[in-house]
Parts: structure tokens; sequence; C-alpha cells
């Protein structure tokens, strides 16, 4: 099975328990889909990683990276949160600059993968305090005239957005090696 990302030994996605609990099944299925994303830019260059899917698409692994960095930012930093701070990879001027600017270039690719994982760290430990209790309380979502979502509901979305971009990165990965993923 060469062709599959998980060749040999156990999935590295695997953490080994079940999850228990409401909180924990959401963290769990969150770290899954962002192991997974990992796992499909694994092991390719910058100019494969910034290939682009079919005109007129400017989506590729790399944008979807970037993407991702910025939507982890959107729902913990300024939703979650409540940091004013702009989000990485796109301008209100060029909304689709995380797809459009992802460039087959070393710096590009370490900015996007050095974001990633710093706005996955700073979710993950927003996520990590807040007790299961607190599931439903709502946070206003900024720049959306008071429209609110329940921290259920945010993770839920993590997981929605994760799951629909993983699947395209099945898809672009299999484009670019042939490599298909569990």
């Amino acid at each position: 099975m060469a062709d599959m990302w998980v060749t040999a030994g156990p999935d590295p996605r695997d953490a080994g328990e079940q999850p228990v609990g409401e909180k924990a099944t959401y963290v769990d299925y969150l770290r899954i889909y962002r192991h997974t994303l990992a796992l499909k830019c694994e092991d390719l260059t910058p100019e494969q990683l910034a290939t682009r899917s079919v005109p007129p698409s400017s989506l590729s692994l790399l944008g979807l990276v970037r993407h991702l960095a910025g939507v982890e930012q959107f729902w913990f930093a300024q939703t979650a949160l409540g940091l004013d701070e702009p989000r990485p990879f796109r301008t209100p001027e060029h909304r689709d600059l995380d797809f459009d600017g992802a460039a087959p270039t070393e710096s590009c690719v370490t900015e996007a993968f050095d974001r990633w994982r710093s706005e996955v760290a700073r979710a993950e430990a927003w996520v990590d305090a807040v007790p299961e209790v607190d599931l439903g309380l709502e946070l206003v979502i900024p720049g959306r005239g008071g429209e609110v979502v329940t921290i259920r509901d945010l993770l839920v979305h993590m997981i929605e957005e994760y799951a629909r971009h993983c699947g395209h990165a099945d898809l672009l990965r299999e484009a670019i090696d042939g490599r298909t993923g569990q």
C-alpha cells in the first residue's frame, strides 16, 4: 500500500484511547483532521504544495494550509478570544489571497505552516481551558452584526471545515503523486 499515507504500523492519528464526553469527542475529531491535513502535505516540495487543482481554481495544498490558518485565527483568536487582529493571508481587497498568494517558495511554505501551527496551538490552549459545561455559551462573531455562535457550534464548524478541506486535499495529493489517504 505504498500509495497510502500510512503505509506501515499504527495510524499516527490514533490517540490510543476513545474520548470520553462531548468536549473530548470534538477535540479528538478536530485533532484527527488537523493531523490528516499535515499528513497530506508531508514530503512534498514547495512546487508540489503550490500545485493548483484545475483552472480557474487557485486551490492548492499550500493554499489550504494558509486558508485554515486564517480560519483558526478567525474562530479562535477573533471570535473566542475577542482579539482585534487582522486575518492572515487575506486583505479586505483580496479575500482569496490565502489561495492566490500560495507561492511555490520555501519561505511561503515555512510562513504558512508556522502560522497554521501557531494558530492551532493557540486554539488548542483556549479549548483546553473551556469547561465542558460551558459548551453552550454564546460568543459574538466579529463583523456579523451581533450574530452569535455557541462554543459547541464553533467546534462542530471547525470539524466540518477541516473535513471538507481534507477531502479537497485528498484529490490534490492524488493528482500530485498518486497517493491516496485514509
